[in-house]
């Protein structure tokens, strides 16, 4: 069973702490088995924001997890306390995945975790996090960055959308979306696994792209291309670039690669269709075009992906 250790200590912010109690506490699909093991870790009795909390065992049961959560602090500007910062770096040497939450990426960048890396937190603090730590490659347009085994989410929804990305990197999109489900929360808000995740397009049905990107994503396999979707949206090519930058965060072409991704992904976790099979119906042409953007964005071959996944998964059909 994975270990999730999650730091509480005088001065975190309750938010945070708790929905990643109630994402990981238990699976709502009863798929995903052995699920996780949370434990909240602390130096003793704790005040997080207006409650108290008694912590399941010390911050040094960190070095022993899986995978660690520091979740927001309400100061950016007051000190981390020492021992949480030597429990973050003790996990990090050895070997676990380290999670910020929020204004949480204070404590890893104190730690020197993030150095080098990319990170994001709150916008409102994102030039505080630049400033103060200028090893840490700061990304303030994205919801949560993924270096692999070191991850930072932007504000409060961002985190929910990174520990169901942390789910489904673990489990696969049906788990992930089981929990979502639970959580009355969108499953996925655009920019599949790559490592930067662009902004989310809206749920409301207002914006100039509602009627074009539902018309793309029944289209998939089909060799869309920028001036396809200019021409279904009645627009030309620069302004739904435009628009596509104001709703979705990224470029036409740029979405369309990342709703491809996701389309494989679903494919090889749910069905038994070979890669050439899925290259075509999720509109990458072949095999190697599919292996060659998939390896890109998630970081594993799509074979690989498929073996990780399918014990997730429901049953798979041919």
């Amino acid at each position: 069973m994975a270990t999730i250790a999650l730091a509480a200590t005088d001065g975190m912010l309750h938010f945070e702490l708790a929905m990643a109690c109630e994402v990981f506490v238990r699976d709502p699909s009863g798929l995903a088995d052995p699920w996780y093991d949370l434990v909240v870790c602390g130096p003793g009795p704790v005040r997080i924001d207006r409650f108290r909390m008694e912590p399941d065992d010390g911050l040094d049961r960190l070095a022993r997890a899986d995978t660690v959560i520091i979740p927001a602090v309400e100061d950016i500007d007051a000190d981390v306390p020492p021992d949480l910062l030597d429990a973050v770096r003790a996990a990090h040497e050895a070997g676990a995945r380290i999670v910020s939450l929020c204004t949480g990426a204070f404590v890893l960048a104190a730690a020197g975790v993030l150095d080098g890396l990319h990170a994001t937190t709150h916008w409102a603090h994102t030039e505080a996090l630049a400033a103060r730590y200028p090893r840490v490659k700061v990304d303030p347009d994205v919801l949560y960055v993924d270096n692999g085994n070191v991850l930072a989410s932007a504000g409060k929804a961002a985190a929910i959308d990174l520990c169901l990305h942390l789910i489904r990197r673990d489990h696969g999109s049906t788990v992930a979306n089981a929990v979502a489900r639970r959580l009355v929360v969108p499953p996925h808000r655009a920019g599949g696994q790559a490592q930067f995740v662009t902004t989310p397009v809206p749920t409301r049905d207002d914006h100039p792209l509602a009627n074009l990107l539902p018309w793309a994503m029944e289209r998939l396999n089909r060799p869309l291309t920028v001036e396809d979707l200019a021409r279904q949206a009645n627009m030309s090519s620069r302004n739904l670039a435009r628009h596509f930058k104001s709703v979705t965060g990224t470029t036409p072409l740029h979405w369309l690669s990342t709703q491809r991704i996701r389309r494989a992904q679903e494919l090889l976790e749910n069905t038994d269709n070979s890669i050439d099979a899925i290259a075509q119906a999720a509109g990458m042409g072949t095999a190697t075009t599919l292996r060659r953007h998939f390896n890109r964005t998630v970081g594993v071959p799509p074979d690989a992906y498929r073996r990780t996944f399918r014990s997730a998964s429901p049953s798979a059909s041919a």
